[in-house]
């Protein structure tokens, strides 16, 4: 079994073949990894329990990030008990900021956790994975997982100050009325356009788009950012990628990252998961995440072009392959243009933040 590594490529934004294809390239993890971890000296009043809860004691991963004012503002999921079976925890979305991207300063309590109004969606297992953009009137919207130890459901919440969130509930609540609110849904990368360095929502064809989904990548449109329809294929959700037998991807294609607009097409940074059986890639150990790059039609989201073979970050250090997770993951979820560099932000091992980066 050939050991992990980075792929790197020659070329900075562009990729140096013929199709000219806008793979984002060049990253390198710094040695200051992993610049996040848990920490039970954070407390809050759960109210729920009506009881002081340790939210960060077990683990803490797969953050989002926004650049606002010169800052980036992350968003990271943090976990609360480490005695609890993986996915047997309780899920709450904390906020931190830092001014040169790496060392960051945490809030003290979360933003997005299980309340009262979101009861049968987010309990007990919690708020998990978020991805964040924002919309063109200033608004910022939050894609993340409500996972009530039963079905997982991709949700948003909304807010204008990224500290104060307002639920919105399933992303597919009112789709084909309720059709798809009990079909297992995760991982919502709505299409952006960047501007300076931030990452604005952005329509094509006069609608919003999200990328979503893990056993192939599904699609959904919005008019709001708020409600989404999801593209169908006869009583089942469309898929707009599948996984691939005998690549990185072999067993799971879960989008990453906001979509970003390019000249060439729709970038989608998504996480491939490799098999466990006969189909997996035989030169990346089995179960292992890592992150791929793929590129669908300018004028139609759902129009798949091509995507890289080999993926452009793998685990490499060792806390990428130990922890809660110990076959090995770079999930990656956030990525920021920022004082001239790109930061892309990941959860290792389902225990710790991580940071690659490179120039753009």
């Amino acid at each position: 079994m050939k050991k992990f590594y980075l792929y790197l490529i020659a070329c900075t934004f562009f990729a140096c073949s013929e199709d000219k294809t806008p793979w984002l390239t060049g990253f390198q993890k710094p040695d200051f990894n992993p610049i996040m971890s848990a920490d039970s000296s954070y407390v809050f009043a759960d109210p729920l329990s009506d009881t002081l809860v340790a939210w960060q004691k077990a683990d803490v991963f797969n953050p989002a990030a926004i650049v606002k004012n010169d800052t980036v503002f992350m968003f990271f999921r943090a976990e609360d008990n480490p005695k609890a079976y993986l996915g047997g925890r309780t899920s709450r979305i904390g906020l931190a900021w830092s001014t040169d991207g790496m060392n960051f300063n945490k809030y003290d309590e979360p933003v997005v956790y299980p309340d009262s109004t979101s009861l049968q969606w987010d309990y007990p297992g919690g708020c998990e994975d978020p991805r964040v953009v924002k919309a063109p009137d200033g608004n910022y919207i939050m894609t993340y997982t409500s996972w009530n130890q039963d079905v997982a459901r991709l949700s948003v919440a909304s807010s204008r100050d990224l500290k104060n969130w307002t639920k919105h509930g399933p992303a597919l609540l009112n789709a084909f009325e309720g059709k798809f609110v009990n079909t297992w849904s995760k991982s919502g990368s709505i299409v952006t356009e960047r501007k300076g360095d931030e990452l604005i929502a952005t329509k094509v064809n006069g609608k919003y788009w999200m990328y979503f989904g893990e056993r192939g990548v599904n699609l959904a449109h919005s008019e709001d950012l708020i409600n989404w329809t999801p593209l169908t294929d006869g009583d089942n959700l469309a898929i707009v990628m599948e996984t691939r037998p005998g690549y990185f991807d072999s067993f799971l294609t879960e989008p990453g990252p906001p979509a970003l607009l390019t000249e060439q097409g729709i970038l989608l940074i998504y996480n491939g998961k490799n098999d466990e059986g006969d189909i997996a890639d035989p030169n990346i150990a089995k179960g292992t995440y890592c992150g791929g790059q793929a590129l669908f039609d300018l004028k139609d989201p759902s129009k798949f072009i091509t995507r890289l073979d080999t993926p452009f970050v793998c685990p490499t250090l060792p806390h990428e392959t130990t922890g809660q997770y110990a076959a090995g993951t770079t999930f990656l979820e956030a990525l920021v243009p920022f004082q001239g560099k790109w930061f892309m932000y990941y959860g290792t091992a389902d225990s710790f933040v991580g940071v690659a980066v490179a120039e753009q």
